[in-house]
């Protein structure tokens, strides 16, 4: 009987953690006129359908489930539009998500089965992105991101798992997940295809961490040539920078003895292609992260 309920236990907290994302294995759609769209899902649809064109398609079977999500970049006239999906709203303007769903977890991955496949040089990608409204600023803070560009091919159904690497140990209070079959310059046919949306594992605990300095200031920002870093720490100690780009790869790192108090440590980022990049400081017991522009 003691197995029986632990079993039961399992099976809930197992279907809990998937259920966390909306609709995450695209087995409800909503037909609109001459096109479908999954529920709760924002695509382009509604901007091509004027073409008899669909960027993103239920498609059968599932793995596992009825249904998949199907979404491929395709030819209109001289142009291509691009397969883009978003759990929320999406701007057909810029193609960006305008909102997403609310989520307070602090996940350690986010997982799911995929195929995909690029015809150009136009790279697709999958983010997850969580956030949490900032008052004071009247804005939102980046809590935690995965990301993985669409490189190579995979032309059966395969698993993915993506680490989200966490910028702050704040929960977040809202979730927006991207996914899109190409990158800025799609091509013809590109597709991305994926089922069996979840997030897993945990990181319980980042709340607890000490911060291992009085305050951090980096500057300028946005940068051109270089940023400057002043710490004040709480205690001597080596202290390990990192730059990472959008997707969380470490691209640049570098240790420096660094005393108590205050400090400044400077970092050349000349080299570096305009975008969006953090910043990551780890010392002893904890760390830090500020979002940085390289214009």
């Amino acid at each position: 009987m003691k197995k029986f309920f632990l079993f039961i236990t399992c099976f809930f907290s197992t279907l809990l953690s998937i259920a966390q994302i909306p609709n995450f294995s695209f087995e409800n759609w909503t037909s609109i006129g001459s096109y479908e769209v999954p529920n709760q899902w924002g695509t382009l649809n509604n901007t091509t359908k004027t073409f008899s064109v669909y960027t993103a398609t239920k498609a059968t079977p599932g793995n596992p489930g009825n249904y998949y999500l199907k979404i491929t970049s395709t030819t209109i006239g001289t142009s291509v539009a691009p397969g883009i999906a978003v759990s929320g709203v999406l701007d057909s303007i810029n193609m960006k998500a305008k909102s997403g769903f609310p989520y307070s977890m602090q996940p350690a991955a986010f997982t799911g089965r995929w195929q995909h496949m690029i015809y150009g040089t136009s790279q697709g990608s999958l983010r997850a992105v969580l956030t949490k409204w900032n008052t004071g600023l009247n804005k939102r803070d980046t809590i935690a991101l995965a990301a993985q560009l669409l490189s190579g091919m995979a032309m059966s159904w395969a698993n993915f798992s993506i680490n989200f690497v966490y910028f702050s140990g704040v929960a977040p209070d809202s979730c927006i997940i991207d996914l899109r079959a190409s990158g800025n310059t799609p091509t013809d046919q590109d597709y991305l295809w994926v089922d069996n949306l979840a997030f897993t594992g945990s990181v319980a605990g980042i709340n607890n961490q000490k911060s291992l300095l009085n305050y951090i200031l980096m500057y300028p920002n946005p940068a051109t040539e270089e940023i400057k870093i002043s710490l004040n720490l709480k205690k001597a100690q080596t202290i390990k920078f990192e730059i990472l780009d959008i997707t969380g790869k470490v691209i640049f790192s570098k240790n420096a003895d660094t005393p108590l108090g205050e400090s400044l440590q400077t970092i050349s980022v000349a080299e570096l292609v305009k975008g969006i990049y953090f910043i990551k400081v780890l010392g002893e017991e904890s760390s830090e992260i500020r979002k940085i522009v390289i214009q």
